[in-house]
C-alpha cells in the first residue's frame, strides 16, 4: 500500500519536477558563456533521466519494444532539428542556432515589442505569439494533404518514447518554424526571448513523447501536457487531429480542437499508410510519386 501510494505521488511530481528542472537547466545555459553547448548538455541529460524513469514506470508497457526506428530516429533528430549542430550532438537546438546567428542582422528596429518588460514576462508573450504559429502550422499539416505528406512522418510511429521526440521531415519542421518564428522577427522579439522558447519547446517535446506514468490534472488546461499528445498520436481522426499546441493549449481552447476524455487514449497509434523504412528513404518518399500514394490513405486523409 505504501508502494502504491509512494508512485502516485510521484507520478503527480515528476511532470513539474523535470520541466523545472529542464528549464532551470535551460536557465543556467543561457546565461553561461557557451550557450548552446551547455544547452546541449542539459537537454541530453533530461533524455537521460527520462529514457530510466520509461523502463522504471512505463505508461504503456508495450511501448517498450523495439519497433526498428531507432537508428532513423536518432537521424531525424540529428540532421533534422539540430542540422548544424551534429558536431555537438545538439539534438532539437535549430531555433536556438538560428535565433543566435540570424535574429541579430535581420530583426527590425524593436518598435513593436515591449522591451520594458520582465524578461519572463516578454518569453510568456512570445510563447503566446509563437504557439499561433506553430498551432496552425501543425494544423494545416493535418488538414492539407500537400502537408501531410511530409508530417505524416512523425504520426507513423508505433510507440511514443523520448527518442522519437525529433522524428520529423525536415520540411515540415522549416514549415513550423517559419510559422512560429517570423511574427517574432517582425515583431522585433529580442534574442533571449528566441533563446528561451526554443529551450521551452526542447524540454517540452521531450516531455509529451515520453512513455512515462505522469498525472498532469489542472495542468493539462495550460501546457501542452503527455496526456493530451497521446490523444494527437490516436488514428481515429477525431481524436488524432485535436490538442495542435507545442507548448500551450491556448489556441486548441479557442479553436474548439482541445481533447481530453476521462478516458485512457490508445496503445495502438500511428496512421493507415505506410511509411518508408530507413532515413534516406524517409527523406525522399514525399517527394516520389509513389511515395505519395503509400502515405496517404484516401479513406483518412
Amino acid at each position: 500500500m505504501g508502494s502504491s501510494r509512494a508512485s502516485v505521488w510521484l507520478s503527480w511530481l515528476l511532470w513539474p519536477v523535470l520541466y523545472g528542472a529542464g528549464l532551470f537547466g535551460a536557465g543556467l545555459a543561457l546565461s553561461s558563456a557557451r550557450p548552446l553547448l551547455w544547452f546541449n548538455v542539459t537537454y541530453l541529460s533530461l533524455v537521460a533521466v527520462i529514457a530510466v524513469l520509461e523502463r522504471w514506470m512505463p505508461f504503456e508497457p508495450q511501448w517498450l519494444a523495439d519497433d526498428g526506428e531507432t537508428g532513423a530516429n536518432l537521424a531525424h533528430t540529428v540532421f533534422t532539428k539540430g542540422l548544424v549542430q551534429i558536431a555537438a550532438a545538439a539534438a532539437a537546438t535549430l531555433g536556438m542556432a538560428t535565433a543566435t546567428v540570424v535574429q541579430p542582422v535581420t530583426a527590425p528596429a524593436q518598435v513593436w515589442w515591449p522591451t520594458a518588460w520582465p524578461l519572463f514576462a516578454q518569453v510568456v508573450l512570445g510563447l503566446v505569439v509563437a504557439e499561433l504559429g506553430l498551432y496552425a502550422a501543425h494544423r494545416i499539416a493535418h488538414e492539407r494533404p500537400s502537408f501531410w505528406r511530409f508530417h505524416a512522418l512523425h504520426h507513423s510511429v508505433r510507440r511514443l518514447w523520448v527518442v522519437n521526440t525529433g522524428r520529423f521531415h525536415i520540411v515540415d519542421t522549416c514549415f513550423k518554424a517559419l510559422l512560429g518564428q517570423v511574427p517574432l522577427y517582425l515583431l522585433g522579439a529580442p534574442l533571449q526571448v528566441f533563446l528561451w522558447i526554443s529551450a521551452v519547446t526542447a524540454v517540452t517535446g521531450l516531455l509529451t513523447h515520453c512513455n512515462i506514468v505522469l498525472r498532469t490534472g489542472p495542468l493539462d488546461w495550460i501546457f501542452s501536457t503527455p496526456a493530451l499528445h497521446r490523444w494527437h498520436h490516436s488514428k481515429i481522426l477525431d481524436e488524432g487531429n485535436r490538442n495542435y499546441g507545442e507548448n500551450l493549449v491556448l489556441w486548441d481552447q479557442l479553436f474548439g480542437t482541445y481533447y481530453n476524455p476521462a478516458r485512457r487514449p490508445p496503445a495502438d497509434i500511428g496512421i493507415h499508410g505506410r511509411i518508408a523504412k530507413g532515413f534516406l528513404a524517409q527523406l525522399v518518399q514525399p517527394f516520389r510519386r509513389d511515395g505519395v500514394r503509400e502515405i496517404m490513405d484516401p479513406d483518412t486523409r
